[in-house]
């Protein structure tokens, strides 16, 4: 369980997304550790205090919403979620970026986690478009984007280096619009 108290960015029914703290460390380390083989190929999150500490440091950019995604009922670090270069101006956008840990997979946790960050981002940055970037062979991340109104728009050979290699990706996106007609859906 998370040393820090909640102090939600946005809070849901069973998670809430808040900002990493230095002493989150032990915490994020030991999921990544235990969730490596589920992660990879897939992600890379960091699994050392090195790379934790490059971590916090790339959260502090202006352009980056970095949250960590935690339960309700315990506090626990369960994944994260991250916005990346944010643009602003005529824009508008965000890069989306997430993961779970092995042990929290499958329970519906991230697909209420991506609605709270897709409704930040729409309505508390006044983005228009998020993108997520997702490699072909990850089923389950496809399936969790488009069970929440993304659209596969393209496809892009060798676009992220990922776990030491470039890796194909597939560009999955939904502008705000798409996205209030998908929570309108949902809740009917």
């Amino acid at each position: 369980m998370s040393k820090n108290s909640p102090n939600p960015l946005i809070t849901g029914s069973r998670v809430f997304l808040r900002r990493p703290h230095k002493s989150d460390m032990d915490e994020f380390t030991h999921l990544v550790i235990a969730s490596r083989r589920f992660l990879y190929p897939w992600a890379t999150p960091a699994s050392t205090p090195e790379a934790y500490a490059r971590y916090l440091q790339y959260c502090r950019r202006q352009s980056v919403c970095a949250c960590l995604v935690c339960r309700k009922k315990d506090f626990r670090i369960i994944g994260v979620c991250n916005l990346s270069q944010i643009f602003l101006g005529n824009l508008k956008s965000a890069y989306l970026g997430y993961w779970v840990g092995a042990s929290f997979a499958g329970q519906g946790y991230m697909t209420e986690a991506l609605d709270l960050v897709l409704s930040y981002a729409f309505e508390k940055l006044m983005l228009h478009r998020i993108e997520a970037n997702i490699q072909p062979g990850n089923a389950n991340s496809k399936a969790l984007v488009a069970r929440i109104g993304f659209r596969m728009e393209g496809f892009s050979p060798r676009y992220l280096k990922v776990a030491g290699r470039w890796r194909d990706h597939e560009r999955w996106a939904i502008h705000r619009e798409e996205w209030t007609e998908s929570v309108r859906g949902r809740r009917s």
